[in-house]
């Protein structure tokens, strides 16, 4: 079972995406917060695998929430929860930590796959809202993205460029190993070796630079 946390300040909402996720058979809802200091405390204290968090809320909001607990618990992934137009959120939760966001029109579908997307190692970057948040990147001047230039791209095998693509479409390591013919532990070999080489932190900061790259 998949242990889900929900984050968002309106009753309706939380009430609604448990209904929805109640359905599915590998998907548990442990709970219900309203802050992101609530999930903070929550997700340092229980087993938790995936965090759907709101972006806007009171005391602590889903970007401060999202740093906090990718700090005490890398293991937890995160789905930022958000609207077309908070594309410095984006920005932020991304930097942080988070695995990927999801629209909050998302159909109930989406929303389930998104979970075990993330769950089991894939990433939800939609290339329609990435783009909004590229000129973030671009200004922010820390060693960490100052791989997205041609230089640092053609650091890359055609083999690695494959896998960079696959990942930003938001495969896992099984689905790019099966698409491309080889084994998982060789994938996930080659997305370490690709980071060492960007100097990148994780696979989402190496699917925005993927996206950002058009590899």
């Amino acid at each position: 079972m998949i242990r889900v946390l929900l984050v968002d300040d309106q009753d309706i909402l939380l009430q609604g995406l448990s209904m929805i996720l109640e359905r599915e058979n590998d998907i548990k809802v442990i709970g219900g917060v309203k802050n992101g200091e609530e999930a903070v405390k929550r997700c340092k204290r229980e087993s938790i695998d995936v965090v759907l968090m709101d972006i806007r809320m009171p005391i602590m909001n889903g970007v401060e929430a999202t740093r906090e607990i990718k700090k005490h618990r890398e293991d937890i992934k995160i789905i930022v929860l958000t609207t077309f137009n908070d594309d410095e959120y984006i920005f932020d939760s991304l930097k942080y930590g988070a695995s990927g966001y999801l629209l909050k029109d998302a159909m109930p579908k989406e929303i389930s796959e998104a979970i075990r997307t993330v769950y089991d190692g894939g990433t939800l970057i939609n290339p329609a809202v990435a783009t909004k948040v590229m000129d973030r990147f671009k200004e922010f001047a820390s060693n960490e993205y100052e791989s997205e230039s041609l230089e640092q791209v053609n650091k890359l095998t055609d083999r690695e460029k494959n896998i960079c693509s696959l990942l930003a479409e938001g495969l896992n390591n099984r689905e790019i190993a099966d698409e491309l013919f080889l084994s998982q532990g060789t994938v996930k070999n080659h997305i370490t070796n690709i980071l060492g080489k960007l100097n990148l932190r994780d696979r989402t900061q190496l699917a925005i630079f993927a996206i950002k790259n058009k590899i």
